[in-house]
């Protein structure tokens, strides 16, 4: 059967009804007047998750599984892969590590994904990026089927997401709709602002923003006017990784803003925002660190248990 018929196969259960994972909306911790506590609002949705495994493990006698794929020696990805894996582990998921080395074949690579698209008992497929030289990164990670693309980052999954079609969406921009839920942004009708076009982030979130009925503008750096752009937003999101690009008078008295920007400063780690300043104006913001970062692993595991739903 075709990836497509058969993902959209899989969404459905035995009475035609989309398959979803547990609502996780439920139990988020409350924002401050002020600031949008990433770790609290992380760690409610983590509780969640750890229910929907345990009734996943009920009914099917396993767990779900998240293969990664970690090819190389990279310092910084062999971190990040192993934060991924005690996130499994404490909402009772299988981390499944895989790891090539630096100079693995192309050939060998996709052979290991497409092993891993067939094991039943492998829910979902991360390849960690980025990968040695000789590897075409979009080659490897489009070999991973959507039902599988749990960074939902492929040609396939992207397109799914243009046209409005099921399917599994990336971790950041859903991290920050859950963000923007967990602090009342009423999106419906609201003027959404995002600074960056990237096809990791800025590109799906402005997506996510449409499909919640927000009218949405992506800027970047050939827009003429940012300052005044920036001004029209009831809901920023600046993820261009410039430290304190968007000063306290960009900002809409009111509004929400998502700093997704990380900069190691003298200063230590900084946003995007003027932090500072933007607590004098806006009504809720995210941190750097503590805002966003927790929300992407934590929709990591989400898309996982969801994979596993479609997947049984």
């Amino acid at each position: 059967m075709p990836h497509a018929a058969a993902l959209a196969t899989a969404m459905e259960g035995r009475n035609g009804r989309l398959r979803r994972a547990p609502a996780i909306y439920g139990k988020l911790a409350r924002v401050s007047a002020r600031v949008i506590d990433g770790r609290a609002v992380a760690a409610a949705v983590r509780e969640e998750i750890s229910a929907g495994v345990a009734a996943f493990r009920e009914e099917h006698g396993r767990v779900p599984g998240l293969a990664t794929v970690l090819i190389g020696e990279d310092e910084a990805s062999a971190v990040y892969v192993a934060s991924k894996h005690r996130a499994c582990e404490q909402v009772g998921m299988r981390a499944i590590e895989h790891t090539l080395p630096k100079d693995v074949t192309r050939e060998e690579a996709i052979a290991l994904v497409e092993r891993l698209n067939a094991d039943p008992e492998v829910s979902g497929i991360l390849v960690q990026l980025p990968l040695p030289g000789h590897l075409d990164e979009s080659d490897v990670t489009n070999r991973i089927i959507p039902e599988k693309d749990v960074d939902g980052l492929t040609v396939e999954s992207a397109g799914r997401l243009a046209i409005g079609l099921v399917g599994l969406r990336p971790c950041t921009p859903v991290g920050v709709m859950r963000l923007l839920r967990e602090a009342g942004a009423q999106l419906d009708g609201a003027e959404a602002v995002i600074l960056g076009r990237s096809n990791l982030f800025g590109k799906p979130m402005g997506r996510l923003l449409v499909e919640a009925h927000a009218t949405m503008t992506i800027c970047h750096s050939h827009t003429r006017d940012l300052a005044s752009a920036c001004r029209r937003a009831d809901v920023l999101i600046a993820a261009v990784g410039r430290a304190r690009l968007v000063q306290g008078d960009w900002i809409k008295p009111g509004a929400v803003v998502i700093d997704v920007g990380i900069t190691r400063t003298e200063d230590g780690l900084v946003g995007d925002v003027d932090f500072d300043a933007a607590l004098e104006v806006a009504s809720a913001i995210t941190p750097v660190p503590g805002g966003v970062g927790p929300m992407t692993i934590a929709s990591l595991l989400q898309n996982t248990l969801q994979a596993a739903l479609w997947t049984a």
